[in-house]
């Protein structure tokens, strides 16, 4: 079923779909499967693609046509697209075939926290440099010791003249490899109480006293990293929110990682869907009534992802912010692809247990789902503490431990 947003969606997708035809390089669609996005700790499919001339060319036709951080508002560089406009433009990109192109932890976490908490002079100066490009963050929020409780950081920031100085350690830092910058939430005020005394700041990632070690997941790949700050220096114009309010900063980058790509997610899980039929009929099990089963919970799912996501779009177009009801999202995707990994597994058989030929460690699309699917019910908040978050702030449910 397709929804109907309306006439002006319409003329949007429009506007939109001609854009796309007449500025697409030739090629570009057919370079890679742009729409196999790879999971979080799973293999960077598309990575070779990224580097081809066709790539750079569309990176440039977009950045002109300000198609790049597009829902950023006009006066910060972007389009100023809507929600309902946001999810039509996802649409058309993935109908087309092509690469959206995004900023990653920058347009979609530290972008928003600097409007939101900066000055004028830290918008002015930040914002231009994640749309061009030339600042690529990671997240330096976990640490080894601490798991889910994000206040209870241990990494330090001691004021040094016009400088913040950074010690201590962070882990699970994806997308560490690519990244010159990376956002930084540390202890300013160890007096204070827990959440009180931490600060949120933009650390240069390049020689800059972090060691950045790689830290290899079970699929093979290393998309994570650990790293350790010895005398890190940032300048104090860097402390987003000002010293001591990194908590109130952390929130709102936070709510922006686990609900805004919600109304657009159910797409990359509608294509792999159909990777699996595709699965099922290759190993000729398509008829088996348990099978079928199978695959009719996993397309309920998706359709459920699809008008989830939908609701949400409802919210976010009259003007409300995602809310601690964006759980949900992170909760349902991330246990739902875990559980189709499963599935995928069975219907491999014993194929599923042998590694295809190849240097290192090399593991076929369907055994990167189902052991990197794992990661995607721990990062962002794992599955215990998104349930926490809907019990206590949706449903007004107690905290845990009490009577």
């Amino acid at each position: 079923m397709e929804i109907d947003f309306g006439p002006e969606a319409a003329q949007f997708r429009t506007e939109i779909r001609e854009w796309i035809e007449g500025n697409a390089p030739d090629g570009l669609a057919g370079l890679t499967d742009w729409n196999a996005v790879g999971l979080t700790g799973g293999y960077d499919v598309n990575n070779d693609a990224r580097h081809s001339p066709l790539y750079a060319e569309w990176e440039r036709r977009m950045l002109d046509a300000k198609l790049i951080c597009p829902r950023w508002p006009v006066e910060y560089g972007g389009r100023g697209f809507s929600p309902v406009q946001m999810a039509v433009f996802a649409e058309e990109m993935d109908r087309a075939r092509l690469p959206w192109i995004r900023r990653g932890f920058g347009e979609n976490m530290v972008g928003p926290s600097v409007m939101r908490h900066g000055t004028a002079e830290q918008r002015d100066h930040f914002l231009p440099r994640i749309i061009s490009g030339e600042d690529v963050y990671c997240q330096g929020f976990s640490e080894p010791d601490h798991g889910s409780d994000l206040a209870g950081v241990q990494t330090k920031g001691v004021v040094d003249g016009d400088e913040l100085v950074l010690t201590g350690r962070k882990l699970w830092t994806s997308g560490f490899y690519r990244a010159n910058m990376i956002f930084v939430l540390c202890r300013t005020d160890t007096d204070a109480p827990k959440h009180r005394g931490l600060s949120y700041v933009l650390v240069p990632f390049k020689n800059n006293n972090i060691e950045a070690r790689p830290v290899r997941q079970m699929t093979g790949a290393a998309q994570f990293g650990e790293e350790t700050f010895d005398g890190a220096r940032a300048p104090l114009f860097n402390v987003i929110g000002g010293l001591g309010n990194g908590w109130q900063v952390a929130m709102t980058t936070l709510g922006f990682e686990r609900g805004g790509g919600a109304s657009t997610a159910h797409l990359r899980f509608e294509r792999q869907f159909w990777d699996l039929v595709e699965l099922a009929r290759k190993v000729g099990r398509e008829r088996e009534p348990v099978v079928r089963q199978q695959l009719a919970w996993a397309y309920t799912h998706v359709q459920i992802m699809r008008f989830s996501g939908l609701r949400l779009l409802a919210r976010l177009a009259d003007g409300q912010d995602p809310g601690p009801e964006s759980s949900t999202s992170k909760l349902f995707w991330s246990e739902y692809e875990k559980r189709l990994g499963e599935i995928a597994f069975e219907l491999l058989g014993s194929e599923g247990l042998v590694r295809p030929a190849g240097e290192g460690y090399p593991t076929s699309p369907w055994q990167d789902v189902f052991l990197a699917s794992r990661a995607g019910t721990i990062f962002s908040g794992t599955s215990e503490i998104q349930r926490n978050i809907l019990s206590e702030r949706v449903l007004g449910l107690p905290k845990g431990g009490r009577s």
